[in-house]
């Protein structure tokens, strides 16, 4: 309703039991809006120096008409005013904007009235008080119609302390003052302020918002402790919210450095235990501080790895998190590969044994130090794990990769043939794997050839697919042909009788055709009905396209190649770690789109493996020698290919039929792990020798599933009473089993409630442990009354445990527990 419809409401209650109307408007406020009032039935008269007339008209020309009868201007006193007797008889109606805004409201308590006049600019916009009626409730007090005014003029619907906090703190942090200027402007700041002293106990001469922040934080800093009758309990529920609702999180962190800032609060924690600091995510410096003393103790092994991870699982729930994860990660990758190298046996009786311990245990120490390198060179701050990264370097370089390699050369050196009795060769592939698939015609097959796809990296694609829904993946392992590159490990791949060198540099023929480029692969693969095709044209296909490709053919075989296009150029060979992680997710993504495109028997397999440190090479990496022979037709880091090539201690050299070729050349690796002085050509990331590193080639099957296979993790809670005598209640909680790639972590948040009412703070719970061991899987929710919980003494409450609904921000109830309240006067102290 309207000002004016407002006065017409009480215009036409006049009427009713009136027949003149006499309306004085001083001001004339009306004057332009009196012709619109549709008044019917009433003739409307001016009052204009012809007060004679008009009475008149009222008493003789028309006795029976309606008359409002509207003067504007002074009104003559005594005898003065021609229709003073009149207006004595039927009395005089005033516009009084108070009453006419308080009963367009609809609100009768006290103090109305006082509020409407404080505030009268507020209500001269009439689509702002049609705004604020519609929050309004017939029994709203003063109070609440200041806190709803406040709601309207910030741009929202929710009136609370802690809402309109809300708004001024984002505004705040963004640098500006806007939101809380329009408060000044309508006279609603001294509300606020009476309400952030009388509910949160903050107090000044000169309240800012500024000035809030910096309390508010101070309080935090201090755990909230005061002697203040009713504490600073809700402050620190709000305080709570506030960080780690998703409206305000952002803003909350951006002040929180800027008070770090303003009291060097990380000066204050300097020479703080690290473990001290474990349940604080207040301020990012606790993150820095735990950081670096983490990084210091790993190097210094102070620290038990399994204290380690306890650590930095912890950390995951910080506020921070998302800033320090990678660092976190390399930590937490240092620490298992330093702990596991400290008692690393890498002897082994024979070949046989050497290849079975490596694709079983010692790839863990290649997996370990690519995840700590990779995560220690993206990390946004690499300086806290620096110290730490030269000796994961020394560490690796030394105490695995040339050891093992020296290890593993001598069993190399022994055998006659390169074929092995627990790992088929990677030449019968296709016969092995594929062939018993496709056999019958009915089933069909997909392999994915990720180029140096290493064995390790392998592993984790297949953890990574597990966690997928519907998917299972089973890792296997083949050995890689010899030289271990490109051009000879994609033939291998291939469905063949023979193949070797086709005399033409490195090239591979496969029955006597060629085998380079997908053309050529597809002619061959054709022999069994299949075709060949790169990854990046079958991630450019719509799933219309993939599923007709694939009905097509009986065998496709799908080229991808990141790691090497990276590793093997000088410029880019550093960020072969960066393309190793960008394959496991193109990997994960072309397996998806293969299956929603049908397809149920998936091989992800690899032409080879690679040698690789993130340090440069020291001179005893590279022989002092060169090859030697009559004709040396490819001169590589790690392999030699050629004719009359002369024997050289430095080297173990092959002939052509003991490695399984159909070939003239003869084939010189250089041993363990030391490389060939080449210009132009990258020595970090190398391949083409035999080490286990470069000739352990993964072969993962993954199979699409019916049924639905994942699902989060199941979390019990276990009341130890029903009652809450205090102002803090501790609830325990039980994960009921291990997290695994299949049983995922579960993110719930815990409440006190009275009905939809909360009570308490919302604390949030990340229920991610992996441990076997019941004793490591409990943990316990720590709710905080509110002051309000007062008011339901005496009454049933409920504990809930709730999770996000996936792909909104709406909360559903996961489980929960009834309690009674039964507070003392006593307990009024815990605040």
């Amino acid at each position: 309703m309207t000002e004016t419809s407002a006065v017409r409401s009480h215009l036409e209650h006049r009427f009713e039991t009136q027949r003149v109307v006499f309306w004085h408007d001083p001001e004339g406020e009306y004057a332009a809006d009196l012709d619109s009032l549709g008044l019917d039935g009433v003739e409307i008269v001016r009052v204009a120096n012809d007060e004679y007339v008009i009475k008149h008209r009222l008493l003789h020309v028309e006795p029976d008409t309606k008359f409002l009868v509207y003067r504007s201007g002074a009104v003559p006193t005594g005898i003065g005013n021609w229709l003073l007797d009149l207006e004595l008889a039927y009395g005089v109606f005033t516009a009084d904007r108070t009453s006419l805004v308080q009963q367009e409201l609809g609100l009768a308590t006290d103090g109305i009235g006082e509020v409407v006049r404080a505030h009268e600019k507020f209500f001269r916009a009439t689509k702002r008080v049609q705004i604020l009626k519609e929050l309004l409730h017939a029994g709203d007090d003063a109070r609440l119609l200041q806190a709803k005014m406040s709601a309207v003029l910030l741009g929202q619907r929710e009136h609370s302390l802690m809402e309109i906090t809300r708004t001024l703190l984002v505004d705040n942090a963004n640098g500006a003052e806007a939101k809380y200027s329009i408060l000044v402007e309508y006279g609603l700041d001294d509300f606020f302020w009476q309400g952030v002293a009388s509910i949160y106990g903050y107090e000044s001469q000169s309240p800012s918002i500024d000035d809030f922040v910096l309390w508010m934080f101070r309080q935090a800093i201090d755990g909230f402790k005061s002697e203040r009758p009713g504490g600073l309990r809700n402050i620190q529920l709000d305080f709570g919210s506030l960080r780690y609702d998703v409206r305000s999180q952002k803003a909350m962190t951006t002040l929180a450095k800027r008070v770090a800032r303003d009291l060097d609060y990380a000066s204050t924690i300097e020479d703080a235990d690290f473990q001290d600091l474990l349940g604080n995510d207040l301020f990012e410096e606790v993150d820095w501080k735990i950081i670096s003393d983490l990084a210091r103790a790993v190097a210094d092994r102070t620290v038990a790895a399994r204290e380690i991870a306890e650590v930095i699982r912890s950390r995951q729930s910080s506020i921070w998190i998302d800033g320090y994860r990678k660092l976190y990660a390399a930590i937490g990758s240092a620490s298992d590969l330093l702990t596991a190298l400290s008692g690393l046996s890498l002897s082994m009786q024979s070949f046989d044994e050497g290849l079975d311990r490596y694709r079983h245990e010692w790839f863990r120490i290649d997996q370990l130090y690519r995840q700590f390198t990779h995560a220690a060179r993206t990390a946004e701050f690499a300086g806290p794990v620096e110290g730490l990264r030269a000796q994961v370097e020394s560490f690796y370089a030394n105490k695995f990769l040339y050891t093992l390699g020296a290890a593993w050369q001598q069993h190399v050196d022994g055998v006659d043939r390169w074929r092995s009795a627990v790992l088929r060769p990677q030449t019968s592939f296709f016969a092995d794997y594929v062939r018993p698939l496709t056999r019958d015609g009915r089933r069909k097959a997909v392999v994915i050839i990720s180029d140096a796809l290493r064995y390790e990296i392998a592993e984790e694609l297949g953890s990574r697919i597990r966690q997928e829904d519907r998917f299972d993946a089973t890792l296997d392992a083949v050995l890689g042909v010899l030289p271990s590159y490109t051009q000879l490990g994609m033939a291998a791949l291939l469905p063949h009788t023979t193949i070797g060198h086709s005399g033409k540099g490195d090239r591979v023929d496969v029955d006597g055709q060629p085998s380079a480029g997908t053309d050529n692969r597809s002619k061959i693969l054709a022999s069994v009905l299949g075709t060949a095709v790169p990854a990046e044209d079958l991630l450019g296909m719509t799933r219309d396209e993939i599923r007709e490709l694939y009905r097509q053919h009986q065998v496709l075989y799908v080229y991808h190649n990141r790691i090497d296009a990276t590793g093997d150029k000088q410029g880019t060979e550093r960020q072969v770690l960066d393309a190793a992680e960008k394959t496991l997710e193109e990997l994960v993504d072309l397996v998806k789109r293969l299956a929603s495109a049908d397809a149920t028997n998936i091989f992800v397999t690899a032409d080879h493996g690679f040698l690789f440190q993130d340090s440069a090479l020291d001179e005893a990496g590279y022989l002092s020698v060169a090859p030697q022979g009559d004709n040396i037709a490819v001169q590589a880091r790690r392999y030699v290919l050629g004719t009359g090539l002369k024997a050289d201690p430095a080297f173990r050299t092959f002939n052509s039929a003991q490695l399984g070729l159909d070939s003239d050349y003869e084939v010189q690796i250089p041993k363990s792990i030391h490389r060939l002085r080449l210009k132009g050509s990258g020595a970090r990331f190398v391949h083409g020798g035999a080490t286990l590193q470069e000739i352990v080639v993964p072969v993962l099957a993954i199979n699409k599933k019916r049924k639905s296979d994942t699902r989060l993790v199941n979390v019990e809670i276990l009341p130890e009473s029903d009652k809450i005598t205090t102002g803090q209640l501790v609830v325990k909680l039980f994960q009921t089993e291990p997290v695994s790639e299949k049983v995922q972590p579960r993110t719930l948040r815990a409440g006190l409630y009275f009905g939809e009412t909360l009570i308490s703070n919302h604390a949030p719970l990340v229920f991610d442990r992996k441990s076997a061991d019941k004793r490591d899987r409990y943990q316990s929710a720590v709710m905080l009354l509110s002051q309000d919980a007062n008011d339901y003494n005496n009454r049933a409450v409920e504990f809930r445990l709730e999770e996000l609904i996936p792909n909104t921000n709406q909360w559903r109830v996961y489980g929960k527990a009834m309690y009674t309240l039964k507070r003392s006067f006593a307990s009024d102290f815990d605040f």
